[in-house]
């Protein structure tokens, strides 16, 4: 059973890849391929729960959060299969919650639901069972997370390594990875969570999330930890290409010119970090600030985009 499931996702996987890449895409939006289809559509693609992240109590601790923060929301953290279809952990704990909405093929059963023992995604907890269980809310009541968040027990460190390495057939994290990871987890806690309890996906908080991910990059640079810094800007470029594809519409195209040099830039840099190029701190902060002037341009255009409730709101309908 869980074999055929197996062929099967990574047959749609493969096809709703394609379709993304390709331009007769209905909805150019790769976060659409698992979600549940119909009337809620709309609103799983132009809101999210809002995140429950408590402040860092110290530089190091705030250091250590900010690269946990951009690794949860790259593929390329969980490599394998899942990274692959695009897949990060944020797809499952938007904002560091859950997602009601996720229906990934072969892996869920109800919307909101995934299967954490299959073969879709890992080669070595595959147990042929159809068991998919609720996602749950990283963000929630302490009592109902069946990992400590105790900073004096490793277990929630553990958990994670095996996640992304077993669970998800994912690379070995660099070390700074796996602790960012681990104390951004620690770092959501309920008593966190903002009065508004959903916030708009908009291009101005994926610009920050990218903006921030960035600023991760040359903290971890400036420790002379390339791999980390790599990861971190692999996390800017992912976030770049979330606001790409909803700026589809033909008079966006100066807008999506500009994205598109913009992850350029970001792949230079990375090209710099892996070769120790000199000017590669100079290049990370020039990009942070013409980033900022692209999150203006962005905004003024943003209601001509799939950003725009309306608009999203029709090309769900037309899907």
């Amino acid at each position: 059973m869980d074999r055929a499931r197996s062929r099967l996702a990574l047959a749609v996987v493969t096809g709703a890849t394609a379709l993304f890449v390709g331009a007769a895409a209905p909805i150019p939006i790769r976060a659409a391929n698992w979600l549940a289809p119909g009337p809620d559509m709309a609103r799983a693609l132009g809101e999210k729960p809002s995140e429950c992240l408590a402040e860092a109590a110290t530089p190091g601790e705030e250091y250590e959060i900010e690269v946990g923060r951009a690794a949860f929301r790259t593929p390329l953290t969980l490599g394998g299969q899942a990274s692959r279809a695009g897949l990060a952990c944020e797809n499952c704990h938007r904002g560091g919650r859950n997602n009601p909405y996720f229906l990934f093929p072969g892996v869920s059963g109800a919307p909101g639901t995934a299967d954490v023992t299959t073969s879709v995604f890992s080669s070595h907890r595959g147990d042929g069972i159809d068991n998919p269980k609720p996602i749950p809310d990283l963000s929630g009541p302490r009592a109902l997370l069946k990992v400590s968040r105790d900073p004096k027990s490793k277990d929630l460190k553990i958990f994670i390594h095996g996640l992304v390495t077993q669970e998800f057939d994912g690379a070995e994290p660099p070390p700074a990875v796996l602790d960012g990871l681990v104390a951004y987890v620690r770092a959501l806690r309920p008593d966190a969570c903002k009065a508004n309890p959903v916030q708009a996906i908009r291009a101005e908080t994926l610009m920050d999330d990218a903006i921030r991910a960035t600023n991760a990059a040359g903290a971890a640079f400036a420790h002379k930890d390339v791999p980390t810094a790599l990861l971190m800007i692999s996390s800017a470029r992912t976030q770049i290409g979330l606001i790409y594809e909803r700026y589809d519409a033909p008079d966006l195209a100066g807008e999506r010119t500009a994205l598109h040099a913009a992850d350029l830039d970001l792949a230079a840099i990375q090209e710099g970090l892996r070769t120790s190029r000199p000017d590669t701190v100079v290049r990370l902060t020039a990009w942070i600030v013409q980033a900022r002037a692209l999150t203006n341009k962005l905004v003024q255009s943003e209601g001509k985009s799939l950003f725009d409730p309306a608009r999203l709101a029709a090309a769900v309908a037309a899907h």
